[in-house]
């Protein structure tokens, strides 16, 4: 599938031997990037850590600007194998994947691990966000192509950056906050009206509800605004939207893929 965001030539991928460990997600930041977040430093640590993160956001671009048409999938690292969102979100994955998507996760275990192994159980591309935490995280043995991060906030946005749809299956505090920056983005004319849709009907209709009786009668958000959020069980359908918007609004074509061109030092 072309794309008209990037260059949709794909980069050469290698193969991830790394399988991941357990405890994803618990533990403290490396202590230099605690210390970045509680307030005021010294003006040489904190250019430091604005060239650190610069650096950062350029490893970022150079790996995944030739990766083509990316969907993010957002869920749970605790959802193992044989669960049943494990085994929705590997049937994401693969359907991704053949329609002409990348499929792109965190990274890690879990739902994550899931959609990325759905994406190379039929030859699919499958990239990862990688966040590096306390107890080290090793990416899923299921990507292609991965980049660690050291900080959420650039993590995030090359989840975004690259997707031009969302799907959250079922998670916590991480996914959450997937969720609802996607939706501020898209709400705030920051992205596109780009499809975000709920996989796990009976685990998102109460958070749904909440919205609608709360937020909603509060005024505080737009009818549109949880409009634009799709719910449903059926991964036929959610993919079937997103290959449809992706192609009528936002110009995917199925045509030859462009060579890539030498930029940033790709």
């Amino acid at each position: 599938m072309n794309d008209p965001k990037a260059n949709p030539a794909v980069l050469p991928l290698g193969n991830n031997q790394a399988a991941g460990k357990e405890r994803w997600g618990h533990g403290s930041s490396k202590p230099d990037v605690s210390r970045f977040l509680q307030g005021p430093q010294t003006r040489s640590f904190e250019l430091a850590r604005a060239i650190r993160i610069f650096f950062e956001l350029m490893s970022g671009f150079r790996a995944f600007s030739f990766i083509g048409p990316c969907v993010t999938v957002f869920g749970s690292a605790r959802f193992k194998q044989g669960h049943e969102y494990y085994e929705l979100a590997r049937e994401v994955g693969a359907r991704l994947a053949e329609a002409g998507f990348t499929v792109m996760t965190g990274g890690g275990p879990g739902i994550m691990e899931a959609a990325n192994r759905g994406a190379k159980d039929v030859g699919g591309r499958s990239v990862g966000c990688n966040i590096e935490l306390e107890h080290e995280q090793l990416p899923n043995p299921y990507l292609d192509k991965w980049i660690t991060f050291r900080h959420f906030y650039v993590r995030k946005l090359m989840l975004v950056k690259y997707s031009y749809a969302f799907i959250a299956m079922p998670g916590g505090f991480g996914t959450l906050d997937e969720i609802f920056e996607t939706a501020t983005l898209i709400q705030t004319g920051k992205i596109k009206q780009f499809p975000l849709i709920l996989m796990g009907a009976a685990y998102w209709q109460p958070l749904i509800d909440f919205m609608r009786d709360r937020l909603l009668s509060a005024a505080t958000i737009d009818a549109v605004d949880i409009d634009r959020i799709r719910v449903t069980d059926s991964v036929e359908e959610a993919v079937t939207s997103i290959t449809e918007v992706g192609m009528a609004q936002f110009g995917l074509t199925y045509g030859p893929r462009l060579k890539r061109r030498w930029l940033l030092g790709e």
